[in-house]
C-alpha cells in the first residue's frame, strides 16, 4: 500500500470522536486506509448481501453481532444504522468506537446532520497525489500522470488504463447513478460526462450543456448534483469581494480523477495527451486537484476559488489562506519559462492588498521569483496551500 497523507488525521480524529466517517469517490482507497490504520478492528462490509439483509431488518441484533470498536465500509448501503449507532455512542461515551467509509455523499450527509452531529469526525479521501507518489519512489511524466490518473488499483495492478477507467466508469453507473436517480436513458447521461470531460477547468453553463445534449437545464442541473454527491466531479466557485469591479459569479468545474476525464475524452496513450486540444483544460484540472488533495488530506476546508471579473481579469486559483490574505496562482501547462504568465496576478494584486504574492505551475523545471510570484513545477503544486 502507497502510505496516505491523511492517515495522521485519521488517527487525530479517532482519538477524539466516537465515529470517524471517511468519504470519498468510489475506489479511492477508503477500505485500505481504514484497515491498515487499524488491523485489528473487526470489519464488516455491507456490500455483502446478507451481513446487509441483517442490518437492515434488525439494526440492533447487526450492532450486537459486530460491536465497536469496529469498520463498517460502505455504510451509505444502510444510512438507519447511524440513529442506532447515535445510541450506542451516547450511551457508552467513548471514543473510537465506530470508523465508518462511505461512496455517496447525499445518504451520509443527511443521517449525519440528524444523527451524528458533533459526534464524528469528518474525512474526505480523494485519489492518490504526486506528493504521495514520489513519497512511495513513484514518479512519472506529466502526461504519463495525465493519462493513467491517480487511483490507487492504477499503481497496484497491471491493468492499462483504459481498461481500468472502462471498468470504473461501468461501475460507477452501474452501482451508483442507478441508486442515487431514476434515469431513463443511460446513453445520454454517457454522452453528458464526455462532454463535461470536455469543459475541464472551464466556466460551467448550463444552457449550453443542454442545448448539446438535448435535456433541459434542470435535467442538467439534477445530474451534476449527482456527480458531486458520488464525487466524480469537484466544483470551484468565484471569489467574490467588492474591488470596484463587477464579478462573474459562476463556477468552474474539475474531475476528480484525471485519468477518468481523460478516458472519457478517448485517449487511449500518453502520446496523445499533449496533442490534444483540451490538454489545458486537464492539466489544470491535475493541478488544481492536487491543491484540493493537500487540503483534505489536512483535514482542512478547500478555501479554494477561481477570480474573474467582467474587465476580463481572470486567475485560475486562489487559496484565501486567511480573512485578510489571498495567494493568486497561474496555472500554465508549457515547459518553457515566461515572465508574462504572472501577468493576471500582477494585474490582480492592484484590486486590493489581501492578494498577496502568488504562484505561477507549469511543466517547466526553472524555478525562479519574478514580481514576487514564485515559479514552481506541477509536482510541487501542494505548495500552494501550504
Amino acid at each position: 500500500m502507497i502510505p496516505r497523507k491523511i492517515q495522521k488525521q485519521l488517527l487525530h480524529l479517532w482519538a477524539g470522536y466516537p465515529v470517524v466517517t471517511i468519504t470519498g469517490p468510489r475506489q479511492s482507497g477508503k477500505t485500505t486506509l481504514a484497515r491498515t490504520t487499524f488491523p485489528d478492528l473487526r470489519y464488516v462490509s455491507l456490500e455483502s448481501p446478507d451481513i446487509r439483509a441483517l442490518a437492515e431488518s434488525d439494526a440492533r441484533a447487526f450492532l450486537q453481532a459486530y460491536p465497536a470498536p469496529v469498520i463498517l465500509d460502505e455504510i451509505q448501503r444502510v444510512p438507519q444504522l447511524l440513529s442506532y449507532i447515535q445510541t450506542m455512542v451516547d450511551e457508552s461515551g467513548m471514543n473510537g468506537q465506530y470508523l465508518l467509509t462511505g461512496s455517496h455523499q447525499p445518504q451520509l450527509s443527511a443521517g449525519i446532520s440528524q444523527s451524528l452531529a458533533g459526534r464524528t469526525g469528518l474525512l474526505r479521501l480523494l485519489p492518490l497525489s504526486i506528493q504521495e507518489l514520489s513519497d512511495a519512489g513513484i514518479t512519472l511524466e506529466r502526461d504519463d500522470y495525465l493519462y493513467k490518473g491517480f487511483m490507487p488499483r492504477a499503481y497496484r495492478n497491471v491493468l492499462e488504463p483504459h481498461t481500468l477507467y472502462s471498468d470504473y466508469f461501468a461501475t460507477y453507473i452501474d452501482k451508483d447513478v442507478r441508486q442515487i436517480a431514476n434515469l431513463n436513458n443511460l446513453s445520454t447521461f454517457e454522452t453528458f460526462m464526455k462532454l463535461l470531460a470536455g469543459r475541464c477547468g472551464q466556466l460551467l453553463n448550463l444552457s449550453s450543456l443542454a442545448n448539446d445534449i438535448g435535456v433541459s437545464s434542470s435535467t442538467i442541473k439534477a445530474w451534476l448534483s449527482i456527480l458531486e454527491a458520488s464525487f466524480i466531479i469537484f466544483r470551484l466557485p468565484c471569489y467574490y469581494e467588492n474591488f470596484g469591479k463587477r464579478l462573474l459569479k459562476s463556477q468552474k468545474l474539475y474531475f476528480t480523477e484525471i485519468g477518468l476525464a481523460t478516458w472519457l475524452l478517448g485517449i487511449r496513450e500518453p502520446a496523445q495527451v499533449a496533442r490534444d486540444p483540451l490538454f489545458g483544460g486537464l492539466f489544470e484540472n491535475m493541478v488544481v486537484l492536487e491543491a484540493l488533495k493537500a487540503r483534505c488530506n489536512a483535514g482542512k476546508e478547500p478555501d479554494l476559488y477561481f477570480f474573474r471579473d467582467s474587465a476580463g481579469t481572470e486567475v485560475d486559483l486562489l487559496f484565501r489562506k486567511a480573512s485578510d490574505q489571498l495567494i493568486p496562482t497561474e496555472i500554465k501547462g508549457a515547459m518553457t519559462w515566461n515572465k508574462d504568465f504572472a501577468a493576471n496576478i500582477c494585474k490582480l494584486r492592484k484590486l486590493s492588498p489581501k492578494f498577496t504574492s502568488g504562484f505561477v505551475v507549469y511543466s517547466g523545471d526553472m524555478t525562479p521569483i519574478s514580481n514576487d510570484v514564485k515559479y514552481i513545477n506541477f509536482k510541487d503544486a501542494a505548495q500552494i496551500v501550504d
